[in-house]
């Protein structure tokens, strides 16, 4: 299976590419945020005010880091479960937010906004932290400091790896795998 290397933030054309089982390596920058950040972010958003980064078409990381050892950029950097974030990512897709990465499924809500505002959701393997790190060249803490690893971060990485679970046109990678197993199994 080939891997396609994408630039973040993804353009809509690209977007449009990216289909369910896509492996893709991300360049760019991507933002990290997580429960705490996103319940902020929609806060902003209720009250109209302006968000503390152009979120459109950004790509958000679900991800809190360990803190970096002497010499690194930053710690173990793997992906955390979405579905925390899944109350808050409608409005933050209906934003302008492009695209997702973290580990799990999402609710439907989620994936019928994936469609409707032609996002997605890449799945980045949990338990790989300290690998994934490698791919982050900067970080830097640009919003909610008092939230400590789950402050909001902007990362230029290089080659971070990822799998499109949930596309445009409703493909869901979890689904898919679910049914490929029942019909193995039965």
């Amino acid at each position: 299976m080939d891997v396609m290397p994408i630039t973040s933030p993804i353009e809509a054309e690209v977007i449009e590419r990216l289909t369910v089982g896509t492996r893709v390596l991300i360049s760019g920058v991507v933002y990290t945020a997580r429960d705490a950040a996103h319940q902020r972010l929609v806060q902003v958003l209720n009250r109209d005010d302006s968000l503390p980064f152009d979120i459109n078409g950004q790509t958000l990381y679900y991800m809190g880091p360990s803190p970096p050892r002497p010499g690194q950029v930053i710690g173990s950097a793997g992906p955390t479960t979405s579905g925390r974030m899944d109350t808050y990512t409608p409005p933050l897709i209906a934003a302008g937010l492009r695209a997702m990465i973290g580990k799990g499924n999402r609710s439907l809500e989620v994936r019928e906004a994936i469609k409707k505002y032609k996002t997605v959701y890449l799945v980045a393997i949990g338990g790989t932290g300290a690998l994934l790190s490698r791919a982050i060249k900067k970080a830097e803490v640009i919003a909610y400091p008092d939230l400590g690893v789950e402050a909001i971060m902007r990362l230029e990485v290089k080659d971070l790896p990822a799998i499109v679970a949930n596309d445009i046109y409703g493909g869901d990678l979890f689904e898919q795998g679910r049914a490929r197993y029942r019909k193995r199994r039965y």
